[in-house]
């Protein structure tokens, strides 16, 4: 190429430069405009956590991002349920806005603590497409039911109590029999539970003949089934185990059954009324007179330890000595949420469990805002997919219950048991305060 030419070409770019600059000017306006539609200036979609593999939830500037309580709030066992959306509710208002939207718990719905119950309120929850999550259910087998249906539309379930280890896994790799991906809970699996009675009864108590009554309940069942696996892997023998039906009220066939055995000590993990029955009727039969009664968390409750018979019980369940724990999204500790809790119900919680569903609520919380963004009209999107992709992350969480981390099949609990020793029926925070046993 001449040097003319060469002189040629540079006055022709000088000519042309300045349609260049407007073009390329052009191009990054658009480019900007573009990236707007999901980006508000804070990190956008290219931040928020999900592929858009279950769906992307859109709420519209003005509504309110839709979640769901699903948990035991009538009949015989809400005492366990009602806690848990109360506990849910302070969560909401303690996390406060997300993005500038608001957190709508809409009708807290009720499964009844039964499969039928699950099952129905499930339906109604997966009908609203906006849902991003459930906090529930209260018990393990309204959870067979309903978290399928939760799961299979995207969405997630965080129980609080739900304990069944069929819900998640044998703490072996292998997935239990009604795990459903997208199901966590922040209650302990019952294999521990079982364990810890297993232990106190045979090293503490020093009893190596013992007996278990369920209701063929997956939470009842399981917790029995887990207690005896336990108890023989120590060295001892469960002479008897057996079930009875719920609605039960004579319960001396079951009795005389394991009473055969002689054991030292029975272990009945179910809930009332039948509880109460055994309770009461377990004295009287030939062979039991002396029988070291115990029972688990769905008993340990005010309603049942205010009966006469019930003195004397030992009772597992979740370590509830929260003492200064702090749940890292809200700052809250237990005394702060007990206090808050007192002044809307004018009572305290009727059950254990409602630290685990302030912790469940928080983590779900926390999870939409992972994998949330806003874009320039002001809407706010919700990836379904990264909400999992939070909660199946969690590590070293602090919270009201404890230290949480989520494992391969959604068990992100503590996994802290104590058995206390319920001496007074006239006295039962006391009787509740009175660890015996700690597990692990």
């Amino acid at each position: 190429m001449s040097r003319f030419e060469i002189l040629g070409r540079i006055r022709l770019g000088r000519r042309f430069a300045p349609i260049v600059v407007a073009l390329l000017a052009v191009f990054a306006l658009l480019a900007t405009s573009c990236g707007n539609d999901d980006d508000d200036g804070s990190g956008g979609r290219s931040d928020a956590l999900g592929d858009g593999s279950l769906g992307i939830v859109t709420v519209a500037e003005g509504e309110s991002i839709q979640i769901r309580s699903l948990n035991a709030i009538s009949g015989p066992v809400a005492f366990l349920g009602l806690p848990n959306q109360r506990a849910v509710e302070l969560a909401i208002a303690d996390y406060g806005r997300i993005s500038g939207f608001s957190v709508d718990l809409g009708t807290p719905l009720d499964d009844l603590c039964s499969s039928e119950g699950g099952q129905a309120a499930a339906q109604t929850i997966v009908a609203d497409e906006q849902v991003i999550g459930v906090i529930g259910t209260s018990c393990s087998g309204a959870a067979v039911a309903a978290a399928p249906l939760v799961t299979e539309a995207g969405m997630v379930m965080i129980s609080p109590s739900n304990t069944s280890p069929a819900l998640t896994s044998d703490f072996e790799g292998n997935a239990g029999e009604n795990y459903s991906v997208g199901y966590y809970r922040t209650a302990h699996n019952d294999l521990v539970q079982g364990a810890a009675m297993a232990n106190f009864v045979f090293s503490e108590l020093d009893v190596d003949n013992a007996a278990a009554i369920h209701d063929g309940d997956p939470y009842t069942q399981g917790l029995a089934q887990a207690f005896r696996n336990s108890f023989e892997e120590l060295g001892g023998t469960v002479s008897g185990f057996t079930g009875v039906n719920k609605g039960d009220t004579d319960m001396v066939p079951a009795l005389t059954e394991v009473a055969a055995g002689s054991p030292g000590a029975l272990f009945f993990p179910i809930f009332q009324p039948e509880g109460d029955f055994i309770a009461g009727q377990a004295p009287t039969v030939s062979g039991l007179e002396s029988t070291l009664l115990l029972a688990a968390d769905g008993l340990l409750v005010d309603d049942f330890m205010a009966l006469g018979d019930s003195e004397g019980m030992y009772f597992s369940g979740p370590d509830v000595r929260f003492g200064t724990n702090i749940n890292q999204s809200t700052g809250q500790n237990a005394e702060g949420i007990l206090t808050a809790y007192n002044q809307a119900h004018g009572e305290a919680p009727s059950a254990a469990f409602w630290g685990h569903a302030y912790d469940a609520a928080t983590l779900l919380l926390d999870a939409i805002v992972a994998a949330s963004w806003t874009d320039g009209d002001g809407n706010l999107h919700i990836d379904r997919a990264g909400v999992r992709q939070h909660l199946n992350s969690v590590s070293g969480y602090s919270g009201i219950t404890g230290t949480l981390s989520c494992d391969d099949f959604g068990d992100c609990a503590s996994q802290k048991i104590t058995i206390i020793h319920h001496t007074s029926s006239a006295a039962i925070e006391a009787s509740k305060d009175n660890v015996v046993f700690s597990y692990p």
